[in-house]
């Protein structure tokens, strides 16, 4: 009878705590890029095994489609490198954010090979590989790993709890901006009816050019 209470009342404290991450999840964030009229965003785990499942579907929506792909770091605790591994990335988002996005992918399609121990050294290798180089201290103030934990904290707001999450977001200013793809197979129809749905882009409107044409005096 006891144990039957104790169950009940763990149902309840689940269920209200689900409630109230609904009513608190704060989405305002699932937005395209300025410019853009949808996009994909991803709070992803280089150590997750099916964000690497995930990744050559959403290059390959980027390339079709020509949308921005907006990556979010979402270290998941159990993993036991990821977390360095998405510092890593932060600092070469400083080089450039085209080597810091190929760092990512690299990582994703290679991750059975990384452990803690070898992290460092593939991180090495690889970056001599694209002529630049990982100091010794990466991230001496600590404002990479910030980087990390504010989008962690982000996903948590947005009311991620897997990875990958992935969002199909548009510049619509109807209905539901955004939407989780929960069926990856789904992707392409998805970002279908998001181009339909959005808004057009505004773009800076061109002064007409001054005429140079002179009236000739009487």
């Amino acid at each position: 009878m006891m144990k039957n209470k104790f169950t009940a009342l763990l149902l309840s404290l689940l269920l209200l705590a689900s409630c109230t991450l609904a009513v608190a999840a704060d989405t305002s964030s699932l937005r395209p890029p300025k410019g853009a009229k949808v996009a994909i965003i991803v709070f992803e785990d280089v150590q997750c095994p099916d964000c690497a499942r995930a990744e050559p579907l959403l290059q390959e929506a980027v390339k079709t489609y020509k949308i921005p792909l907006i990556r979010h770091d979402f270290p998941l605790p159990m993993h036991n490198w990821s977390f360095e591994a998405h510092v890593m990335a932060r600092y070469f988002d400083i080089k450039s954010k085209a080597l810091g996005e190929e760092f990512r992918s690299f990582l994703l399609e290679n991750q059975r090979s990384v452990t803690p121990l070898n992290l460092r050294g593939i991180a090495d290798r690889w970056a001599a590989e694209h002529k630049t180089t990982l100091p010794f201290v990466y991230d001496p103030k600590g404002e990479l790993a910030a980087k990390v934990k504010a989008d962690f904290a982000l996903g948590q707001r947005v009311g991620v709890e897997h990875t990958p999450t992935i969002y199909v977001v548009s510049n619509t200013q109807r209905g539901t901006p955004f939407v989780e793809v929960v069926d990856r197979s789904q992707l392409f129809q998805l970002i279908d009816k998001m181009l339909r749905e959005a808004a057009p882009v505004a773009t800076k409107a061109t002064k007409p050019a001054r005429s140079t044409k002179t009236t000739a005096k009487p």
